[in-house]
């Protein structure tokens, strides 16, 4: 693309494969590889690993498994880097790759980007009494704050490439902002251009997640399947007017389609037309994807609406412990003996409580997996002959915890029989690190970027009122002389994910013909008898007539969130599995028309 920027998503987590760096570089053509280490769990780990080592406290495997086998064929081919795993200390993650660079006696320029980091700054913060952006929860108390970081945006990013750098590694910023930087240095974007930053933030968004916009994760993964070892990452060709096309490196597994862009495109949205980023607020829901040929798919559509006056700013806190563990149990009545087990395995740990006198465990849960313990009331009937009784606590105190780890434990001789398991150590109490957000104004939060040349202050881009937008209005369902009942998922593509306690699904009509009954079947009523086994709070629905989408947020659904929920899936990422199983009526004449 000569006159355009072509961009590898080479990491979607910390913990992520490391293929990706060696099959992008293989491809070629290459001008920019990005990697998004970071996640609001991963700050937490971040943040105990820096409080245990002043040295630690960014991802690892950034330097040691991406970067130290590949810097040489990066340095051949010119291919620049930007990666946030910096995490909590950017400037270790920084130094340890400089060494690696030197030792390897290459010449190439890594630079900083900072002023994320403000546990500092903890105690004005706490003087300002903010509450909790989504809960309305007080502040956290000073003591048992472990990180304050405010989600940066991409114009420092796009500063420290303009000065030079070869490698750019970052602190917390949102993960968008890691591709629209690019944009940004390439194109030279100002901050008033909001349709294309809105653009280049949703190339990011496709790229962030890495393979899960190729195939991974993805309703069909049966058409994905067969090359699921060698899964192509995802690469954005992105041209000036901030439209993209999403495609992979050829030869490689997995699947880039209509159906696996669109899901990434909904996953972990919010309101499609207020998607709120600290260099733009997006409205998506105009965005088409358009299948140009195989594995290439076009990207448009996408509107910027304004520029925030805030950064979201994320607090992690001690808040307690929990801990839990996987006792299995097969043969009949299986389902029984575990529930059995684990009422008599709760109901020892509180007596051992009130004998020291602790107080009773503030959460525990009991998820029977097996059993359609997920499914609520649309499980269906028949006696499980072998299951997993998960069961975790939280409690105030370490030791409290570990009351219930013992005590569990040491009821194996006593409990129903066919209990087993392939287990080592006992499990440890381990700290809950729970969520708190805000906002604070930009002004408060002034980013650098540093590098061999010194230090260089970045200001923020001045905010814009948001233009004021109407919601589309939802597709009437048409007259049908017959109806018949059937899974979601013959209508639809689906995924799910988190946004702290909130639940978003997103589901995508195979056929534009099907949304009207897609829309009209997904109501409160329904999402309460797929999910009010988990959730009792509100509902939010959005229309996408773009991609011929439905988002769905569902708050207070996760049991406080991935940080701190003792749940089997804190972060909703088979939710939308529940919903496709979940019968939905439509019109016959439709199913038969594409049978």
């Amino acid at each position: 693309m000569p006159q355009g920027l072509r961009i590898g998503g080479a990491a979607g987590f910390w913990g992520e494969a490391a293929l990706a760096t060696p099959q992008l570089l293989a491809a070629g053509g290459l001008d920019v590889l990005v990697y998004d280490y970071l996640a609001e769990i991963t700050m937490a780990v971040l943040a105990r690993a820096r409080a245990r080592d002043p040295q630690a406290g960014y991802a690892t495997d950034f330097v040691t498994a991406a970067m130290a086998p590949n810097l040489a064929e990066i340095a051949r081919q010119g291919v620049r880097v930007i990666s946030n795993a910096g995490g909590v200390n950017p400037q270790a993650c920084a130094a340890a790759l400089r060494q690696e660079i030197a030792a390897q006696g290459l010449d190439l320029k890594v630079a900083v980007v900072e002023g994320d980091d403000l546990l500092g700054r903890a105690a004005e913060l706490a003087a300002a009494a903010p509450e909790d952006m989504f809960t309305g929860a007080p502040f956290p108390p000073l003591e048992e704050i472990a990180s304050i970081n405010a989600y940066l945006g991409a114009f420092p990013i796009a500063a420290a490439l303009d000065r030079g750098a070869d490698i750019v590694v970052t602190g917390r910023c949102v993960d968008s902002a890691v591709t629209l930087a690019a944009c940004i240095h390439r194109f030279g974007w100002a901050a008033a251009d909001l349709d294309r930053l809105a653009g280049g933030s949703l190339a990011g968004h496709i790229l962030e997640c890495g393979p899960q916009a190729t195939g991974g994760n993805f309703t069909d993964w049966q058409k994905a399947a067969e090359g699921l070892a060698a899964i192509g990452y995802p690469i954005a060709e992105i041209r000036e007017d901030g439209s993209f096309e999403v495609t992979k490196p050829a030869g490689t597994g997995g699947l880039v389609s209509r159906a696996t862009v669109a899901e990434q495109l909904l996953y972990e949205t919010g309101d499609p037309q207020a998607y709120v980023l600290p260099d733009v607020v997006c409205d998506f829901s105009a965005v088409t994807a358009t299948e140009t040929g195989p594995d290439r798919v076009r990207v448009a559509g996408a509107r910027g609406r304004g520029v925030p006056d805030a950064y979201k700013t994320c607090i992690t806190w001690q808040d307690g412990f929990r801990s839990g563990h996987y006792f299995t149990f097969y043969g009949l009545d299986a389902e029984a003996k575990a529930r059995a087990f684990a009422t008599a395995a709760l109901a020892r740990s509180r007596e051992a409580l009130r004998g020291m006198k602790l107080p009773d465990f503030s959460d525990v849960s009991i998820e029977l997996i097996g059993s359609e313990s997920q499914f609520g009331g649309l499980r269906q009937s028949g006696a499980a002959r072998e299951v997993a009784a998960k069961i975790a606590v939280r409690h105030p105190e370490a030791r409290g915890v570990g009351v219930f780890l013992k005590e569990a434990v040491g009821l194996g001789l006593s409990a129903p029989p066919g209990l087993s398991g392939f287990a080592g150590a006992r499990p440890k109490p381990s700290p809950v690190l729970a969520l708190f957000s805000c906002l604070l104004p930009k002004a408060h939060v002034p980013a650098t970027v540093r590098d061999a040349a010194g230090t260089c202050a970045v200001p923020a881009a001045p905010a814009l009122p948001l233009q004021a937008v109407e919601p589309p209005a939802p597709p009437p369902v048409p007259h049908a002389k017959r109806l018949a009942e059937v899974p979601l998922i013959r209508l639809a593509w689906a995924r799910s994910g988190d946004k702290g306690d909130i639940a978003n699904i997103g589901v995508i009509a195979r056929r534009p013909e099907v949304l009207p009954w897609i829309w009209e079947a997904l109501d409160q009523a329904h999402l309460r008898r797929v999910f009010g086994h988990f959730w009792d709070g509100r509902m939010e629905r959005f229309y996408l007539p773009g991609s011929h989408a439905v988002n769905i947020l569902l708050h207070g659904a996760l049991g406080g969130g991935g940080t701190s929920s003792l749940r089997n899936d804190p972060q909703a990422k088979g939710y939308a599995q529940l919903l496709l199983a979940a019968p939905v009526r439509v019109d016959a004449d439709l199913l038969e028309a594409a049978a």
